[in-house]
């Protein structure tokens, strides 16, 4: 019991002597200069001008030529240039499923252009068949992270 009431003693001194310092502090006034900046000595028409060279000057060689302009695509840009494959600023229907056209010619097994239930289930079986390597009817995280698509390679710039 003595414990907390020393302690109890303690915080209320401790915040006390804060308080008093705090007080101390803050009746200190601050010390701000009523003087103005002083203005700048620079004349605005040397800002705006260049430096010209001497007429006499000797000169070497070609003035340098000015770098070319890239231009700096958008994200919707470059999504959009993705699809246009012929380039002709117009994206066709055939262009915008040709990406996903590879994908549906393996799930379509019998070639009709039409995906059945059957097909899909007939593809994701097999592929659950292939990734349960211990034949018990269920995948464990290893044999699950065999599942995953695998990406192609893209090329490391964009040339």
């Amino acid at each position: 019991m003595s414990k907390y009431l020393i302690g109890g003693l303690f915080a209320i001194l401790a915040i006390s002597v804060g308080l008093f310092w705090w007080q101390s502090n803050a009746s200190v006034p601050l010390s701000i200069p009523n003087s103005p900046p002083p203005e700048a000595q620079i004349d605005p028409v040397e800002i705006d001008s260049l430096p010209e060279a001497d007429p006499n000057a000797p000169q070497f060689g070609k003035a340098p030529p000015n770098p070319p302009r890239a231009s700096i695509l958008s994200r919707e840009e470059r999504r959009f240039n993705r699809y246009d494959l012929d380039r002709n600023d117009e994206i066709s229907r055939i262009e915008m499923m040709a990406s996903r056209t590879k994908a549906f010619k393996k799930l379509d097994v019998d070639g009709n252009n039409l995906l059945t239930f059957e097909e899909w289930a007939i593809t994701t079986s097999d592929k659950f068949a292939k990734a349960d390597s211990d034949n018990n009817k269920k995948l464990t995280r290893s044999e699950f992270k065999t599942t995953k698509a695998k990406r192609s390679t893209k090329p490391k710039c964009k040339c």
